[in-house]
């Protein structure tokens, strides 16, 4: 008999399956009798042998992480990834599933997903003794078979393993000590399917020892009652690595038991941190106007978490998420897009300005360091900001010569770019700069791009100056010629001496 996906629904028309019965598939590899690890080594196997892509969406990972995440399934390991926080490992084993079968039959009714040719649970041995062939059989899809458990240091063993429930023994007549009055927890329940724990060393000693008993033994003891759990699991486990993670640490034994420790990390070229971000990135909204985000905005983002990184002022244990350009690219995306609405204009363009009014999206992500809370954290970001423009300024103008546009400041000249003044004016105040507009063409501009999109890339100009100091800015005044300091006079004595402790 078949069910209505054509599935068998009943132990008997199981057994005859061509592909899940217990005489399908070719000798122990058959699906039925498999254990998950084979399931995903075969699954796995497959893959690669027709060079599919493996883990589609992780980007900057096929040369470092994915290769080690593949050889420990080929090892049949229970692994754990460690890295700082944003470095996609939870996104990552979330993708295992991609390498497990499309559906798994288990007896329908059962709380832990048991396998109808060789249940553990006394329930089920109970129910296929009775019914026999007649047992029925339910289907679990491949996302059913993932459960993942955020690790926190209230979790308790009741909550990862199971507990004795009195009241289920007293309504089914049981003996508190029997299995029957067990209630399960999320550790069985995962069973013939992928358990992962996120943040391991937050979790209790107590309950960590409860996690390699059931690795290493399948049984564990429930208030003081022995109840064999031979459960078919595969294990993956995240954590920062411990000389970061100061709220717990992972017990011995159980790393021990960890078949595989993979280091993760951060993009390590701008390209892979942009495609990143391009992806997770919400910017493929419904709007009434136009937006387009320029390649230099994209890579100002991009460079700013890359120089966060480098910088003493931050953190370096702590790490800087690749959730920051995320976030900030969509607050800088949404108030291009607010001066657009209220400008009535019908293109919005990201600006330079724009980036720093994404300030909220920045600091929230930087722990800082004695020195950076010191300076406060909107400063430090203002700095990252200037910095990032400075080297993205580099890349596109190293070796033009832009001295009419700084003179056009040295000469007494100013300008002040307001964000609620409209596109076309702002073209016309930076079209009296010789030379500034013609040199967008640097940036990929043609002569017909609209004049918001002109008027933003010859603000990255004017910004790309002021960070390598060749003119000024200020909130009020705007741009301005960049402050000499004062040469003291030559009769000064300590000139002088300066002069000669130079030479």
């Amino acid at each position: 008999m078949k069910s209505a996906a054509g599935l068998p629904d009943t132990l008997g028309s199981l057994r005859s399956h061509k592909k899940y019965g217990d005489t399908g598939g070719v000798g122990s590899g058959a699906a039925s009798t498999r254990t998950v690890k084979d399931e995903l080594r075969e699954n796995l196997i497959c893959k690669l042998e027709r060079r599919e892509p493996l883990f589609s969406g992780i980007v900057g990972y096929q040369d470092t992480v994915v290769p080690q995440v593949v050889n420990a399934v080929l090892s049949r390991h229970n692994f754990i990834l460690l890295g700082l926080r944003g470095q996609a490992k939870t996104k990552l084993i979330r993708m295992l599933v991609t390498l497990l079968d499309e559906h798994m039959p288990y007896i329908a009714g059962c709380e832990i997903r048991d396998n109808p040719f060789a249940p553990i649970c006394k329930s089920c041995q109970t129910l296929v003794r009775e019914k026999g062939d007649d047992t029925p059989i339910a289907w679990l899809s491949r996302d059913e078979r993932y459960v993942e458990k955020l690790a926190t240091p209230d979790v308790t063993i009741a909550d990862m393993i199971g507990d004795i429930d009195p009241i289920k023994a007293a309504r089914k007549g049981h003996n508190i000590s029997d299995e029957l009055t067990v209630h399960y927890g999320l550790l069985p329940r995962a069973n013939r399917g992928i358990f992962a724990i996120n943040e391991l060393p937050d979790l209790a000693g107590k309950i960590q020892v409860g996690l390699f008993n059931i690795m290493q033994e399948g049984d564990v003891q429930i208030k003081g009652y022995p109840v064999r759990l031979p459960l078919d699991l595969m294990l993956v486990f995240t954590a920062n690595p411990e000389d970061y993670t100061a709220r717990g640490k992972i017990i011995t034994p159980l790393k021990d038991r960890i078949g595989s420790e993979i280091r993760t990390h951060y993009p390590a070229t701008l390209d892979h941190g942009m495609a990143i971000t391009e992806q997770e990135a919400w910017l493929k909204r419904r709007t009434p106007v136009e937006v387009r985000v320029p390649a230099y905005i994209r890579e100002v983002i991009e460079q700013l978490a890359f120089s966060a990184r480098e910088d003493k002022k931050v953190d370096k244990r702590s790490g800087v998420s690749q959730r920051l350009p995320i976030s900030a690219i969509e607050n800088v995306v949404s108030n291009a897009e607010r001066r657009a609405l209220v400008s009535g204009e019908t293109v919005a363009v990201p600006r330079v300005l724009d980036v720093y009014a994404a300030l909220p999206s920045i600091t929230g992500k930087m722990e800082l360091e004695y020195e950076g809370e010191l300076k406060g954290s909107d400063s430090v970001a203002r700095d990252l900001i200037r910095l990032s423009v400075g080297k993205v300024f580099t890349k596109f103008f190293d070796g033009d010569n832009l001295n009419a546009v700084v003179q056009f400041f040295d000469l007494g000249g100013s300008l002040r770019l307001d964000e609620s003044v409209p596109a076309d004016k702002m073209v016309a105040e930076l079209g009296k700069i010789q030379g500034l507009l013609e040199k967008t063409k640097k940036l990929g501009l043609s002569a017909s791009e609209p004049d918001a999109v002109r008027a933003g890339a010859a603000e990255f100009i004017l910004e790309g100056l002021y960070a390598h100091r060749r003119i000024s800015r200020n909130e009020e005044a705007g741009f301005m010629a960049e402050a000499r300091r004062r040469e003291p006079p030559t009769d000064d004595p300590r000139a002088k001496a300066a002069k000669r402790n130079y030479q």
